[in-house]
């Protein structure tokens, strides 16, 4: 029996399956997590309420600041303007800020993300684009301010200087 021509159809089913099948690409948000506190040791912080700005999604995707309504357009700038205040001394490299409810300073700054159990997922990932948004930016200018480069630019030193400036300090909760 002649079995020649039963490669050749297996290989066009192989083929047929490689092309016509997809692959799918897990997609997330690029986060480091804290490592985890040791044994023992009391790893809670105490945080000045001052140095929380507070952002809430509601079940109908309505985005609060500090229990104001906002607009997502509008979350970047506030964002900026709550993180980078100049009230500290020490902080050379700041532009000020204009807000009642600002932070002392870059590196005691801290953002309360709540969301409700129906807020839609893509309100969520807009708000996370918003915050890493507004740390670049704030990053960017820190390193044209301090060392005369963009952040690609940077040495390791360099970019680690940028990151303890302007931490990424992110809580994230879901009301139940």
């Amino acid at each position: 029996m002649n079995a020649g021509s039963m490669a050749d159809i297996a290989f066009l089913l192989l083929i047929f399956f490689l092309v016509a099948t997809t692959v799918n690409q897990d997609q997330g948000i690029f986060r480091k997590l804290p490592p985890p506190c040791p044994t023992g040791q009391d790893c809670e912080i105490d945080i000045n309420q001052r140095n929380i700005l507070s952002i809430a999604i509601n079940n109908d995707n309505q985005l609060f600041v500090n229990q104001m309504i906002t607009n997502i357009k509008d979350l970047k700038s506030t964002l900026i303007e709550f993180i980078d205040n100049n009230g500290d001394s020490s902080c050379d490299y700041c532009v000020g800020s204009k807000l009642p409810f600002a932070s002392e300073n870059p590196q005691k700054a801290a953002i309360s993300l709540i969301t409700q159990p129906k807020s839609d997922y893509n309100t969520f990932i807009e708000v996370q684009d918003e915050l890493t948004a507004a740390y670049f930016e704030l990053r960017a200018l820190y390193a044209i301010k301090r060392f005369n480069k963009s952040l690609v630019e940077l040495t390791k030193e360099e970019l680690a200087q940028v990151r303890l400036a302007y931490p990424f300090r992110i809580s994230e909760a879901e009301i139940k």
